[in-house]
C-alpha cells in the first residue's frame, strides 16, 4: 500500500519516572523468568533468531542490518545458503498485560492512526513487549505482519494445531478469542532509556525500491528517551545492532480485521 505518512511519532512523551519504572518492571520480569527455567529468547516466525539457530548449529554469526541482497554481493553465494547460517535476531524479551499502560499508550496510538491520514479499522492490542538489547543485539529487516488474510491469526486447538519442536503454539496460532482472524495493522515502539546510554540500535525503515534515495530511513527522531512511533504494520523495519551499552524498548501490535 502507499501512504503519505510512513510513521508518526512523539518525542519524549513518557516520562523519565515512567520509563524507569517500566525498565524495572521489565528487568525483574526478564530476572524471574530465568530463576524459573522459563526462555527469555526473543524469537522470529521462521525460528532464525540466535537461541534457535544455536541448538542446531554452532557456527552461526548475526546477520546485523544487512539485506540478504547486500550479503549475497558481498560474500557472492546464493542468498539462501547466506541465510542459513545467519541469524536475525538476538535479544531478551518479557511480556506486559497491564491495564496502566494500555491507558498509557493508547491515546497516542489513536491519535497517529487520524494524524497520519490511516484512520485504519483496530479493536484489539496484543500484549506488551518489553525488550532489552545487549551490546551486539539487533533485529535484522521484518514486518510485523502483511495484514491480508493470509496474514490472520489462527485457532490453536491443543493437539490437532501444528506446534514449534518444544511443544508451544507456532507463532501465528492464538488461542485469545480476541485475535482469531485478524492482522497486525499498527506497531508502536517506545525508547525507553537515555541516547546516551548506549550506541546502534536505531529504528531503521525499508520504504521499497520505489523510494530511490530515500528507500533506508534511520529513525534518530525518536532517540530521546520515551519517544513513541507508530507505523502501520507491514512496513519493514530493523533495529540496527547495539555497539555499545544496552537498549531497552517497548513494543505493542494493534489488530483489526484483513484490509478489503
Amino acid at each position: 500500500m502507499q501512504v503519505k505518512n510512513t510513521y508518526y511519532y512523539f518525542k519524549e512523551a513518557l516520562t523519565t519516572d515512567q520509563c524507569q519504572k517500566i525498565i524495572d518492571m521489565g528487568d525483574k520480569r526478564i530476572s524471574e523468568n530465568k530463576k524459573a527455567g522459563k526462555s527469555t529468547e526473543a524469537t522470529t516466525f521462521g525460528n532464525n533468531h540466535k537461541q534457535a539457530m544455536l541448538k542446531m548449529n554452532e557456527n552461526v554469526t548475526p546477520q546485523g542490518e544487512k539485506t540478504v541482497d547486500e550479503m549475497k554481493d558481498e560474500i557472492g553465494v546464493e542468498g539462501k545458503e547466506v541465510e542459513k547460517n545467519r541469524y536475525i535476531r538476538d535479544s531478551e524479551v518479557a511480556w506486559f498485560d497491564d491495564r496502566w499502560l494500555y491507558d498509557l499508550v493508547h491515546p497516542f496510538l489513536r491519535t497517529a492512526n487520524v494524524s497520519a491520514g490511516w484512520n485504519y479499522d483496530w479493536d484489539f492490542s496484543e500484549s506488551f513487549q518489553f525488550t532489552k538489547y545487549h551490546k551486539g543485539g539487533f533485529y535484522g529487516w521484518h514486518a510485523d505482519g502483511n495484514s491480508c488474510h493470509y496474514g490472520k491469526y489462527k485457532r490453536h486447538i491443543p493437539g490437532v494445531s501444528p506446534t514449534k519442536p518444544d511443544g508451544s503454539a507456532l507463532t501465528s496460532y492464538t488461542s485469545n478469542p480476541n485475535m482469531i482472524g485478524k492482522v497486525r495493522k499498527l506497531s508502536i515502539t517506545i525508547n525507553l532509556n537515555k541516547p546516551e546510554d548506549y550506541d546502534g540500535g536505531n529504528l531503521k525503515f525499508d520504504f521499497g525500491p520505489h523510494a530511490g534515495g530515500k528507500r533506508f530511513h534511520e529513525c534518530t527522531e525518536i532517540r530521546p528517551q520515551g519517544s513513541i512511533i507508530v507505523f502501520p504494520s507491514y512496513i519493514y523495519h530493523q533495529v540496527t545492532p547495539i555497539t555499545r551499552g544496552t537498549r531497552y524498548s517497548m513494543v505493542l501490535w494493534s489488530l483489526g480485521q484483513p484490509f478489503k
